[in-house]
């Protein structure tokens, strides 16, 4: 099955990048694997990913042990404070930054143990009151902000759309988050490398590409439905 579906989710990436103009290689394909178990994300290993994104430290900190030492793992859901210290030094990226004090924490693990982490700004760009991020109003002043925290290197936004039937609703929220990215291009801050823009997930990553994605993370759509366990 996961193969299957990575050999569509490939032909759909390869689409999208042909109808927006775009090289094949501009995007690139985070497996979302939270609750799949490592058997799971050894099959799409196997099949040649090399980046899963977690949404929990603990989840993230098993398969990190179990899984081949080449993985980038991108932490792609709400981080707390006092989870920071235990990923900075573990994670390829972290993609939900959506608060000065939270940057300002992952700096300060980030200088005692010695590392430079790289992270994404989460814009709410929606509105909505159930998601994280900083407004779009916010964003161009949070990211001055936190461009001058030691150890730690912007490069790039991130959003989470809304669930919608029909993808091409979610059209304006990724061109959105794109203008925003472009605006802090222009600025030219120091310690700002716009280089990346995570947008885009199972029902809408093929929208999203051709609006500038240069992460799509996709979790369903290779690994099939999650199994969460009864409370």
């Amino acid at each position: 099955m996961i193969r299957d579906n990575l050999r569509k989710i490939e032909s759909d990436i390869a689409s999208a990048c042909s109808e927006s103009g775009r090289n094949r290689e501009d995007v690139k394909l985070i497996a979302v694997s939270k609750t799949k178990p490592v058997s799971a994300l050894q099959e799409a290993y196997d099949l040649g990913i090399r980046d899963f994104g977690e949404n929990k430290v603990q989840e993230l900190l098993d398969k990190y042990e179990q899984m081949p030492g080449d993985i980038r793992w991108h932490m792609i859901g709400h981080l707390q404070r006092n989870k920071v210290k235990y990923i900075v030094d573990k994670v390829y990226m972290i993609h939900s930054v959506d608060s000065y004090r939270l940057a300002e924490e992952i700096s300060r693990e980030a200088v005692k143990k010695n590392v430079n982490v790289s992270v994404l700004i989460e814009v709410n760009v929606a509105g909505e009151e159930s998601k994280f991020g900083a407004s779009a109003e916010e964003t161009v002043s949070l990211v001055e902000d936190i461009a001058k925290l030691p150890n730690l290197t912007i490069r790039g936004l991130m959003t989470i759309a809304p669930y919608v039937e029909n993808s091409e609703e979610n059209r304006l929220y990724f061109a959105k988050l794109r203008q925003i990215y472009v605006d802090i291009i222009h600025k030219n801050i120091d310690n700002v490398f716009m280089e990346e823009l995570s947008m885009g997930m199972t029902g809408d990553y093929e929208v999203a590409i051709t609006e500038g994605a240069t992460y799509i993370r996709v979790g369903t759509g290779i690994f099939g439905e999650r199994q969460y366990p009864a409370v």
